[in-house]
């Protein structure tokens, strides 16, 4: 939403001062201009990038447009189920949790918290790790390496798609200078023109730099920084799970140990130690 809002002010503001000072906006609008630039961006990105790059830049970008989910509703509920799973494996035995690990979609503590079941990665993370737990081969210094070496490893493929378009908007500026430069040479081969035919066809030329850089530093760049933010926030989750679990397995008991997870939380996501506490309370009341 914020995306759109922000697109929205950027031509708002861009188009509004051409016009207040006395600019006509059918001026601005060249297709062969726009073709040349939007071709060779794509193109220098497809020759630039591998096809499993290209595939995850274009799935990335949709999900800058939904914003994020990541919210302290969404941490309130992944601290309520860890603490509920661990709750049980100190009541039951890791073996308990077996059938949890192995069927998340049909577990009865999974299912009550859709909204983080339905992030696979999220999931997969968790009953990988608790999977570890129950096999008990592993002790917590080398599960925390593991751990460290995998959320390094999601951090480092995220930051892929990233790259690839931050690339894309360092060279917009550039092809719109190459659209312009193209514009200048036709203009040159219709010296002989009536001036006023003349002065549109240098217009149209200098078109082409204006699009570059609106393109670059307007459109597609901030999207390459909202999809940074977006890793960041999506790093912090898995960061959370891995210090419960850690907690756990060094002896905690799970209140405390779903306390150390509420810590790692940024401000603006952390739930208070009594939220948290009157939450954990009303969901063992239900």
């Amino acid at each position: 939403m914020f995306v759109i809002i922000g697109y929205i002010m950027v031509l708002g503001a861009v188009l509004g001062g051409f016009i207040l000072a006395g600019g006509h906006v059918h001026s601005l609008i060249q297709p062969t201009e726009l073709l040349t630039i939007g071709g060779a961006a794509i193109g220098s990105f497809m020759v630039a990038n591998p096809p499993k790059v290209i595939k995850a830049t274009f799935a990335a970008v949709p999900k800058v447009l939904k914003g994020s989910h990541l919210n302290k509703a969404l941490y309130m509920d992944l601290l309520a189920m860890l603490y509920e799973i661990l709750a049980k494996v100190r009541k039951e035995g890791l073996m308990s949790i077996e059938g949890d690990i192995e069927s998340p979609d049909s577990s009865p503590i999974f299912s009550k918290y859709p909204v983080i079941v339905s992030d696979h990665h999220v999931i997969e993370f968790l009953t990988d790790y608790l999977r570890m737990m129950v096999g008990g081969n592993l002790n917590a210094f080398e599960i925390e390496n593991l751990m460290d070496n995998e959320i390094e490893t999601h951090h480092h493929e995220g930051e892929i798609p990233i790259h690839a378009l931050s690339k894309v908007a360092d060279a917009l500026p550039a092809f719109g200078i190459v659209a312009a430069v193209m514009g200048v040479v036709h203009t040159m081969e219709s010296v002989g023109i009536p001036p006023a035919e003349l002065g549109k066809l240098i217009a149209a030329a200098l078109v082409g730099t204006f699009l570059g850089i609106l393109l670059s530093y307007g459109f597609v760049s901030p999207v390459a920084t909202a999809m940074e933010h977006k890793l960041h926030e999506e790093s912090k989750i898995f960061q959370c799970m891995k210090v419960v679990l850690l907690a756990s397995m060094s002896g905690y008991a799970p209140q405390v140990a779903v306390e150390f997870g509420r810590k790692v939380l940024y401000s603006s996501d952390r739930p208070s130690f009594i939220e948290l506490e009157d939450d954990l309370k009303a969901r063992k009341g239900k």
